[in-house]
Order: C-alpha cells, then sequence, then structure tokens
C-alpha cells in the first residue's frame, strides 16, 4: 500500500459565500467520503482562506522574508486535503472522484519515501 495526498483546489471568490443548501450539500459530501472511505483515510482538513495565508521565502543572502499572502496567486487555490491509503494510483484515483468539488477538482500526488 502505498499513500496519496488528495489536494482540493477551487475559486475562493465562487465558494466565498454559498448560499446554505449548496453549502449543507458539499460538507453532507464530505462526510459521506468520510464515512465510505475511514478505512483508507489517514487525515484530511480543510484550510482557512488564502487572505489567512503567510508565506516565507528565503533570499540570495540566506535572510528569511515573511510576507502576507498565499505563496502563489491563482484563480483555484489549495483549499483542503486528505491523506489516503491505496493499493495504487488508480484506486487513489477512485478515491478522489468521490470527493465533493463543485468549485473546482483535486490533484492526486503520491508521497515521497526516502530509504
Amino acid at each position: 500500500m502505498s499513500e496519496y495526498l488528495i489536494l482540493i483546489y477551487g475559486d475562493e471568490a465562487a465558494q466565498g459565500n454559498p448560499d446554505p443548501e449548496s453549502f449543507d450539500q458539499m460538507m453532507k459530501g464530505h462526510q459521506v467520503f468520510g464515512e465510505r472511505n475511514a478505512s483508507a483515510l489517514r487525515g484530511g482538513n480543510a484550510l482557512q482562506s488564502t487572505a489567512t495565508a503567510t508565506s516565507v521565502r528565503q533570499d540570495a543572502a540566506g535572510e528569511f522574508v515573511v510576507t502576507d499572502g498565499a505563496f502563489a496567486e491563482t484563480k483555484e487555490a489549495l483549499g483542503g486535503y486528505y491523506l489516503v491509503e491505496a493499493a495504487d494510483l488508480d484506486e487513489a484515483l477512485a478515491l478522489a472522484k468521490q470527493i465533493p468539488m463543485p468549485f473546482g477538482g483535486v490533484e492526486v500526488r503520491p508521497i515521497r519515501t526516502f530509504s
């Protein structure tokens, strides 16, 4: 078995103020996903908006530069993630297809292991 990180991206402007029914439907979808796939889930969280982000970079002199805001400005921002265990990429993709993503999509990446 391998671990995969499923990154959930979405348009923050579109999901910023969803109507209560849409929000409830999305949250119910995540609840159902969690219940249906509990044995594969190793963790996961929703993230605050990019407006709350702080980025840290190191400049050429080795000094750290701390700025308000996300690392990159994009239309679709990282909104949350699930860490899952799956036999292979196909199984991880099958899990990813069950995740509610009304305002964007997901990215599936294998966890890199070092020996």
